[in-house]
């Protein structure tokens, strides 16, 4: 189960995953255009987490984590090369937010209805295994969520690797989800639009302390 991950993107999502991650027991490495700016983040929070450039850590991976914003997604890709994300499991973490900001509290995308972000980026790296996980989230919740209750969330994904999808699963369910596997790539149109719904209660009365859950009938 424990693999080698690194996390391309270096904001708050990208630490948060790593400090994470590397926790878990997993090896870990963080991707930035400017690795020398986390320094004072590996000496205080990212403790055994080293460092390096997109393509760098891409190479060292054997899961791959795209933290990117939605906008450089595809280009942040393209400086890890294709190369390296071959046969890979790629998580997609992102969302196409627009530069926009929100209209009554509803973030604004760049992407239609009948399309998203993660098909675009499985299109442009078709040799990559993506799976969309841990946008419907922010980035204090996504390993070990700390809900009222005690109740377990759900996790939405989505991939067209049924192989990939199994390990996301694996390892959803070590750090505190149930998973929801939504099918392949194009119900990342759904997926991703949570993102939207998440965020409502944050913008408009500071709350950002909850998650989804899928309930069933008998």
């Amino acid at each position: 189960m424990d693999k080698r991950i690194g996390i391309i993107g270096s904001g708050m999502v990208g630490k948060t995953l790593a400090a994470g991650f590397a926790a878990e027991g997993h090896e870990v490495r963080i991707g930035s255009r400017s690795p020398e700016k986390l320094a004072e983040w590996q000496a205080a929070e990212g403790k055994g987490v080293q460092s390096g450039s997109f393509d760098e850590v891409a190479a060292f991976a054997e899961v791959v984590i795209l933290a990117v914003q939605g906008q450089v997604a595809e280009e942040a890709l393209r400086l890890a090369g294709a190369e390296n994300l071959a046969g890979k499991v790629v998580l997609d973490a992102c969302n196409p937010i627009a530069a926009a900001g929100p209209d009554e509290g509803v973030l604004r995308f760049f992407t239609g209805q009948n399309e998203s972000l993660m098909e675009g980026l499985q299109q442009a790296f078709p040799q990559a295994r993506f799976v969309k996980c841990f946008s419907c989230v922010g980035a204090h919740l996504m390993l070990h969520p700390k809900l009222e209750g005690g109740l377990r969330p759900a996790m939405f994904i989505c991939g067209n690797d049924d192989e990939a999808k199994a390990w996301t699963k694996e390892m959803l369910d070590r750090i505190g989800w149930n998973t929801e596997d939504m099918g392949g790539a194009k119900a990342a149109r759904a997926i991703e639009p949570l993102c939207m719904l998440w965020c409502i209660p944050g913008f408009r009365d500071n709350q950002w302390n909850h998650a989804f859950a899928l309930l069933r009938t008998n």
